[in-house]
């Protein structure tokens, strides 16, 4: 139209309808797993991830945001983590975050940890250079249920008797002198 030929017209136009392909160093906008579903299997991605649903299965990803509503049952591998939600099982990441309304159930393996006031956490936590390796796992390789729970973990439900009626002198009972009982005759 404007002192164009009509083959020059031609490749223009299919040259601006082939999409170009991004470059995978950008950031993208993150997979979301919206409240209504529910993955049974372990999830990966190469980017971040943003779960508000529930997942019975362990995630490996770059950045990994649970919803104040999303509960996750499994290990999560990632760089950053923010929890506002319920985690059953460990997290290995550089950077962990729990916000005041997390309910986390699972030992953390970390370089960086920030807790909000009313977090919710049981479990261990230690800090780690590089969590991320395999070899860095908490519990020497078990999951994180049976590194907290197991009998070897030196946790028990049942009730130790002590010298001083069932009450240590820790947990608030007073202590009895080694010599209490006998009289001095």
């Amino acid at each position: 139209m404007f002192s164009r030929n009509k083959d020059s017209e031609a490749g223009n136009t299919q040259a601006a309808a082939t999409p170009t392909p991004r470059k995978s160093g950008g950031r993208s906008a993150p997979s979301l797993i919206s409240a209504d579903v529910v993955v049974n299997g372990n999830v990966t991605s190469g980017g971040d991830i943003q779960v508000d649903g529930t997942i019975e299965g362990d995630i490996r990803s770059v950045s990994l945001t649970i919803g104040e509503k999303a509960s996750i049952q499994g290990e999560i591998i990632a760089d950053d983590v923010i929890v506002r939600g319920r985690v059953l099982g460990s997290i290995r990441a550089r950077r962990v975050q729990l916000a005041s309304s997390c309910h986390v159930e699972g030992n953390i393996l970390h370089e960086a940890l920030a807790v909000e006031t009313g977090a919710f956490f049981e479990g261990a936590c230690r800090h780690s250079a590089d969590p991320m390796s395999d070899d860095s796992k908490p519990g020497g390789g078990k999951s994180a249920r049976e590194s907290i729970f197991s009998p070897s973990s030196g946790r028990s439900d049942a009730k130790k008797s002590t010298p001083s009626g069932g009450k240590s002198g820790i947990m608030g009972g007073s202590p009895q002198p080694a010599d209490a009982g006998k009289s001095d005759k």
